[in-house]
């Protein structure tokens, strides 16, 4: 469901990581939280980082890996390469050729971002909701309509981190402690430590608790 690129030595804060837009529950603010459950973290800071170009200049909506290394300050190309190859898969953005005045030896292709609303409706077009097929196809024995409520739950819930989101996803799917920390890449510690922040954010006191509030 959440896919987990290598390290890629740049300080991203999977900790504290937005899940969207906090300052406001706008309509476009829960779109890009349900848009940003799905993503890794390199891949939402490149996606974020077209949105805010595009926003500043609307007629440019073609980037480069070489442009978006610029932009976001990840060194890595292959890491800026494999972020795109994934938000391609995702509906997140597209390749829409080569762009002119690359190098052959770069083999450089222009990418064009979606915004969230657009990225969400590709999606549901394919046969899948906002995740999907993203999440896991189990869904913790929980019918399609109850996992949706509760990814718009998570998403609407602006106090919660990027990963503190994922991890209650996770639950939501019946996952162990260590199944959340094999699945996102972290220590079985670190699935308690946000699963605390988490009961606090939706005043629960335990799992089922949690479970319970974004199921029903």
């Amino acid at each position: 469901m959440f896919p987990q690129n290598s390290p890629t030595g740049e300080s991203l804060d999977s900790e504290t990581y937005p899940l969207g837009e906090k300052s406001e529950q706008s309509d476009s603010g829960k779109a890009l939280a349900l848009v940003a459950l799905s993503h890794t973290l390199v891949e939402h800071r490149l996606y974020t980082a077209m949105l805010s170009a595009h926003k500043e200049t609307p007629g440019n909506n073609s980037f480069t890996a070489r442009h978006l290394m610029t932009l976001t300050g990840i060194r890595s190309t292959s890491t800026v390469r494999r972020g795109l190859e994934g938000l391609v898969v995702k509906h997140s953005v597209d390749k829409n050729g080569h762009r002119n005045g690359e190098t052959k030896r770069d083999q450089a292709h222009a990418y064009c971002v979606y915004l969230p609303h657009e990225v969400i409706a590709r999606r549901k077009a394919v046969g899948g909701t906002a995740l999907t097929p993203y999440a896991h196809e189990s869904n913790g024995g929980h019918g399609s309509h109850s996992f949706d409520r509760a990814i718009t739950r998570i998403a609407d819930n602006a106090m919660l981190s990027r990963r503190e989101a994922q991890v209650a996803l996770c639950c939501v799917e019946g996952l162990t402690n260590a199944e959340i920390g094999k699945r996102l890449s972290v220590s079985e510690q670190t699935v308690k430590f946000h699963l605390r922040h988490i009961f606090v954010k939706f005043s629960v006191k335990r799992r089922a608790e949690l479970i319970s509030r974004l199921l029903t």
